[in-house]
This record gives C-alpha cells, sequence and structure tokens, in this order.
C-alpha cells in the first residue's frame, strides 16, 4: 500500500521590504516612551519609600509596563551581519527602523485592538504592551546605505553588510 503524498512546500506569506528611516525622526519618536518609563521608574523608586539600590529593578519593571519583549539572534560572517528580530503581531506600518554603522533601533507602536460588546461599549482587546523598543549596539561597522530589511511572518529580517576597511583596519574612504 502506498502512502499518502504529503507536500514540503509552505505558504508563508510573502516578505515585505521595509524601508529605513532617519536615525534624528526614530530618536524622536521614541522620546516619549523613553520619558514615560523614566517616570514610571521613579514612581516606583518612591512608591518604595525612596530606598535607593534598586535603579535597575525600577527601571526594568517600568519597562515591562510599556514594552512587549522583542527576542534577537544575531549572527556574522565575513561580509555580513544577520539579525532576526521576533516582532509578531506588528505589521510594516507599526514597525520603524533606522540603522546607523554601530547601531540598529527597532521602534513599534501596534494600533490599540478595540472590540465592540453587545451592550454597545467599547473595550480594550487585550491590556498588554503595544509597543516594542529594541536598540541594539553593532560590534562591527555595517554599511546602513546597503542594508535589506524584510518582515515576513512576524520576524524582522536584517541583512547589514559590513562597512569597507581598508588593510589597517580603518574605513576605506567613499
Amino acid at each position: 500500500m502506498k502512502s499518502p503524498k504529503v507536500s514540503t512546500s509552505t505558504s508563508e506569506p510573502p516578505a515585505t521590504v521595509l524601508q529605513v528611516q532617519d536615525p534624528d525622526k526614530v530618536r524622536w519618536e521614541v522620546q516619549p516612551l523613553q520619558l514615560a518609563i523614566a517616570r514610571r521608574a521613579f514612581e516606583l523608586f518612591e512608591k518604595r519609600g525612596r530606598e535607593h539600590g534598586h535603579d535597575w529593578e525600577d527601571w526594568f519593571k517600568a519597562e515591562s509596563e510599556f514594552l512587549c519583549p522583542v527576542s534577537i539572534a544575531t549572527s556574522e560572517s565575513e561580509d555580513r551581519v544577520s539579525i532576526r528580530a521576533n516582532v509578531l503581531g506588528f505589521t510594516e506600518n507599526e514597525l520603524h527602523v533606522s540603522i546607523e554603522p554601530r547601531r540598529l533601533a527597532i521602534f513599534g507602536k501596534r494600533e490599540s485592538t478595540i472590540s465592540q460588546t453587545e451592550a454597545g461599549s467599547i473595550g480594550l482587546a487585550d491590556q498588554y504592551p503595544d509597543q516594542i523598543l529594541r536598540l541594539i549596539d553593532l560590534t562591527t561597522e555595517v554599511d546602513p546605505g546597503r542594508a535589506v530589511i524584510e518582515l515576513q511572518a512576524g520576524m524582522l529580517k536584517f541583512e547589514l553588510p559590513k562597512a569597507a576597511t581598508s588593510r589597517k583596519g580603518t574605513p576605506a574612504a567613499a
């Protein structure tokens, strides 16, 4: 008896290419979020009676109240740095990405999910944070102008060509 054929093809959605944004613009967009996190961390400090020695704990707790976690995987070859970031639930219109020679920024703000109830009132569908912010310092200088960024099935994929260097290890003149 023959076994049934199993299809090995997957029907993953096509990748969407994202445009790199100006780092100053992304910093400007992120600033209100960073200030809100700082205010919340200070509130936690005050709530504990201004007890010193817990600043990182306060900061991380404040971040967890505002931000969804973003897991990152990084690999490096001779000519490029590859980064994968899990941004499941965010669309290309909700993500802002900037690349500098030694830094990568991912900022996302999801549109609020609102649902209509039978009684006609509107309520939030979930109470989880609707924003992401991930700043990644790169160990190798990359060429932002040649970077390729794709979003596919909740995975943000970065292919970052390394910057050309001269023999002495300094960046080559363009």
